[in-house]
């Protein structure tokens, strides 16, 4: 299912932080929109994708992504989401310390519980002393949550840019620096070159990140690790799960388990 709707119902007399709950059902795709306001998107349950022309991210349950405002935004769920969202104005962004680029972001205990605190508070009532201080709270907790690497760089050179959306719809390890040159009708040297400018990676590093992303969000639509493992190219269920601890500091398994034992909603 595709929706295509003005998203960001706040004004700007709103309150600097407001947060509401969405829930979409698997496979709805939200289509190119902005914010006027900063998007703190959390993943209550499900796990979202979402595309810029900078680059696309995988949200796991029980993390969020930050999506500063003006940026367009392409959102796709994957399984029955719960989305909370915390919209946040120019000064609350800044006080959060949050940065101009998109970013998913680990949450923590209190956090969460903070954002059931503000799903109280009806945005068109006058502040009182303890919204003000849960909404307060809220941005602080918020500017001190961990960065997650879960994103790849999207090329804006149209051959390199073709070439990656190509991998994208079935991103492997098997794809080689070769195949990726012959796609992008350049010698192996010049796309080795071109593509760590215009991503500031080289690709044996992207094509990880790409195979990372989409691993995470199989997983958590659920899919078993030896199947996650098989079809994106691992040697084994061990090499892929290895690659995982490295980059999210634990196994699939326990990472997984543990976002379904947070889950609050």
């Amino acid at each position: 299912m595709s929706i295509n709707q003005t998203l960001d119902p706040y004004e700007h007399g709103s309150p600097d932080a407001v947060v509401n709950l969405r829930k979409y059902s698997s496979g709805t795709v939200f289509a190119r929109h902005t914010h006027s306001r900063g998007q703190f998107a959390y993943a209550s349950t499900g796990a979202l994708k979402m595309f810029t022309d900078l680059g696309n991210w995988v949200v796991p349950p029980q993390r969020a992504l930050w999506v500063p405002a003006c940026v367009s935004h392409e959102m796709h769920m994957r399984g029955d989401v719960t989305m909370i969202n915390t919209y946040l104005d120019e000064a609350a962004a800044s006080r959060a310390g949050l940065p101009g680029h998109c970013q998913v972001y680990d949450v923590s205990p209190l956090l969460r519980h903070l954002l059931e605190a503000a799903l109280a508070i009806d945005p068109e009532q006058a502040p009182n002393i303890r919204s003000q201080s849960v909404q307060s709270l809220l941005v602080d907790e918020i500017g001190a949550m961990s960065e997650l690497p879960l994103s790849a760089p999207l090329p804006s050179e149209p051959r390199l840019a073709l070439s990656c959306h190509r991998f994208l719809d079935a991103p492997t390890q098997n794809i080689s620096i070769s195949e990726m040159a012959s796609w992008s009708s350049m010698s192996r040297r010049t796309f080795t070159r071109s593509f760590r400018e215009a991503t500031g990676m080289s690709f044996v590093f992207w094509r990880q990140q790409v195979c990372l992303l989409e691993a995470t969000s199989r997983l958590s639509n659920g899919s078993s690790i030896t199947e996650v493992a098989i079809d994106l190219g691992y040697s084994s269920p061990s090499a892929f799960t290895s690659v995982f601890r490295r980059n999210l500091g634990d196994s699939p398994g326990r990472y997984l388990a543990k976002s379904k034992g947070a889950s609050m909603f």
